[in-house]
């Protein structure tokens, strides 16, 4: 994760190790092998340091500079935009995205440090206690300002190492970088023009750093329009996805979708769920990708019908189900799968009917995205429980008197869950992106239909309780206004599914 910077301006070497030298206040690359002087390194992954895992041209994986100015500048056209609702003379916008802060699992022992997608979004900057500051003034013209931890050899022999702002303008093309000690001083700059000052930011972000959210908060009470919000809007922007993050999507998709096939064939009868959580983990990170997406249901038998067990401590009885939900992160983007097999390698009677229906439905679904073109995920939730109820009147679930709202409210009994969400950045990505939005191409989402019957429901059949069966899939919209499920080489065909048990 490092690189040793030579920062010697003007200087020119022709034998320095691995490392970026700077000539000129721009970073030039050149790589050798020795060298005796000291090197000062950079607090992320670069195509010198890490060419296994991203490209030269990228600042982190799969997106370049160019694309991170894009987003900024989309940003601040939108917030142009947004502004005529003020009514009011020409004013300065001020934005304010602060990254994560480290969280600790007890007295000094850090939990893995995951940046805040918003701020990932817009800076490329993956150093916790970090601020990205964008600037429009009245006049249209923008900046964009970066705050950063300076260098310290000490912290860095601790928490590993940092940027420091004075190579931050070259990696992540920002206008200035400052050290977040300045921050504070930098916002003063503004409080003379208040009167025409509007700041965007969000409480919630900011509480990340209290020193931020304090300074933030005595700014807004200097100026006219505090405290705009600014997610929804960077939301907006996030819900599409460019063809690198679309590229993203695919590459992490396919990493759960192979890890996930792996994990069903090597699931044997005893296993416990904690097992299978394990092998899903290490199979998704030696398919290269960082880490899980989020804490996986592993599921067996009556397990299923709680739809958020993440326990995992059962042991898997023979003739039982097991239901995973699971995906990981790769370069930023997650992937969400939802698979049900038998453990004992063949489908009984009751659960072959049960997931025959949900597969069903699930087609059925992916067929009205492609055949609809402008639907939304609230028609398709509609949808979802329409259809499930006709199919569960046909295998003597739910009463065949019942029709339209009455039918919906039934089959929604039986899975009480939204049928979609969107995907990308966070599992649940983008939540102020309402779902009756209109379908459009880059737009990401998961297909996840699902039935959960309690042991201890008494209204069907006992040879159905005890049954909780989903299947997920994720898909995007292409340009041309299709759909591509991008988990399609996810096993999920009964009889797939039973020959990889059997392998």
């Amino acid at each position: 994760m490092n690189i040793l910077i030579r920062t010697h301006p003007k200087t020119v070497v022709s034998n320095c190790p691995g490392y970026v030298r700077v000539f000129s206040s721009s970073i030039k690359h050149e790589f050798a092998k020795n060298t005796q002087e000291s090197p000062v390194r950079i607090g992320q992954p670069t195509g010198h340091t890490h060419p296994h895992l991203l490209k030269t041209s990228e600042v982190v994986v799969g997106i370049t500079k160019d694309e991170l100015k894009l987003r900024r500048k989309k940003l601040l056209e939108d917030i142009a935009k947004s502004s005529v609702k003020f009514n009011t003379n020409p004013r300065d916008h001020i934005v304010i995205v602060p990254s994560a802060g480290k969280k600790y699992i007890s007295d000094k022992i850090p939990y893995v440090f995951r940046q805040h997608s918003d701020f990932r979004y817009l800076s490329g900057c993956l150093e916790p206690d970090s601020v990205l500051l964008l600037h429009l003034d009245s006049s249209g013209r923008d900046k964009s300002v970066l705050f950063l931890r300076p260098k310290d050899r000490h912290a860095e022999m601790w928490d590993g190492t940092r940027t420091g702002p004075e190579l931050a303008v070259d990696i992540f093309g920002v206008d200035e970088s400052h050290e977040l000690k300045q921050f504070s001083d930098y916002l003063d700059k503004f409080s003379k023009e208040s009167q025409s000052t509007v700041l965007w930011a969000d409480h919630a972000a900011l509480q990340e750093q209290p020193e931020v959210f304090k300074k933030v908060s005595e700014f807004s009470g200097k100026i006219a329009k505090p405290f705009e919000p600014v997610t929804s809007l960077i939301h907006r922007l996030r819900v599409i996805k460019s063809s690198a993050e679309v590229e993203l999507m695919r590459r992490t998709c396919e990493i759960a979708s192979q890890a996930i096939n792996r994990t069903i064939s090597e699931s044997r009868e005893g296993d416990s769920e904690h097992h299978l959580f394990a092998r899903v983990d290490y199979n998704c990170r030696m398919g290269n990708a960082d880490f899980l997406a989020y804490p996986p249901v592993v599921a067996s038998g009556n397990n299923a019908t709680t739809i958020h067990y993440i326990e995992n401590s059962q042991v898997i009885e023979a003739g039982k189900l097991v239901l995973m939900d699971a995906g990981c992160e790769y370069g930023g983007y997650t992937s969400d799968i939802t698979r049900t097999w038998p453990i004992s390698g063949t489908f009984t009677g009751p659960q072959k009917i049960l997931y025959d229906v949900i597969l069903t439905l699930q087609k059925d679904l992916l067929a009205t995205l492609l055949n609809s073109g402008g639907t939304c995920l609230d028609d398709l939730f509609d949808t979802m429980c329409v259809k499930l109820g006709m199919y569960l009147q046909e295998v003597g679930l739910v009463n065949k008197s019942l029709s339209g709202v009455s039918l919906a409210r039934a089959a929604y009994s039986f899975c009480p869950h939204h049928v979609s969400h969107y995907l990308g950045m966070d599992v649940h990505d983008t939540p102020t992106v309402p779902r009756t939005s209109t379908l459009q191409p880059g737009m990401v989402f998961t297909v996840e239909p699902g039935i959960y019957i309690s042991e201890n429901r008494r209204d069907v059949p006992v040879e159905f309780r005890g049954l909780g069966i989903r299947i997920e899939d994720d898909c995007v919209i292409t340009p041309s206004a299709t759909i591509e499920i991008l988990t399609s080489q996810c096993a999920k065909e009964i009889k797939q599914l039973e020959n990889l048990v059997k392998l």
